[in-house]
């Protein structure tokens, strides 16, 4: 799972290091690495591993292959994304237009959500996480806890 938030420097040729946390997350062996795509819900990018990629195909093969909103789901997750591998030093290299979208300029901020992360201009996420604050406050009710009653019945 990814959490946490952490600010990373991001030098001239486009290398940043990756939180180690949200190395170990996406290490399982097959690619060492991570996924990352321009998000299209703002200016700034989304990723996670190979298993995340793994559950948007298959949510998106519970929709008919033609659909128009599987079509665009499709163009703008599978096919914008980049598999970034790291270096020995725990580092990607971010394309260039991937650090324009997001207006990064020397540091970026990476924001674990779980099962996907974003990737944030610092000051734009500074910003922008007090509204999400509030926003969460006034949502706080719909936290609905799963947890099943213990064997025997009883809650």
């Amino acid at each position: 799972m990814f959490l946490s938030t952490t600010t990373n420097n991001l030098d001239a040729k486009g290398r940043i290091s990756v939180p180690s946390d949200f190395r170990a997350v996406v290490g399982d062996g097959g690619f060492d690495g991570i996924v990352v795509w321009p998000s299209f819900d703002g200016n700034y990018l989304e990723g996670g591993g190979v298993a995340l990629m793994e559950e948007y195909l298959n949510s998106l093969e519970t929709m008919d292959y033609y659909d128009e909103g599987r079509m665009a789901l499709q163009r703008a997750i599978f096919a914008e994304s980049r598999k970034l591998t790291f270096d020995s030093g725990g580092r990607v290299t971010l394309p260039k237009e991937f650090a324009e979208y997001a207006g990064l300029n020397g540091h970026a901020t990476f924001v674990g959500l779980g099962r996907r992360f974003e990737i944030w201009n610092s000051e734009k996420y500074k910003s922008y996480i007090g509204d999400m604050r509030q926003l969460a406050r006034d949502n706080r009710n719909r936290l609905v806890s799963l947890r099943r009653p213990p064997a025997g019945g009883e809650a």
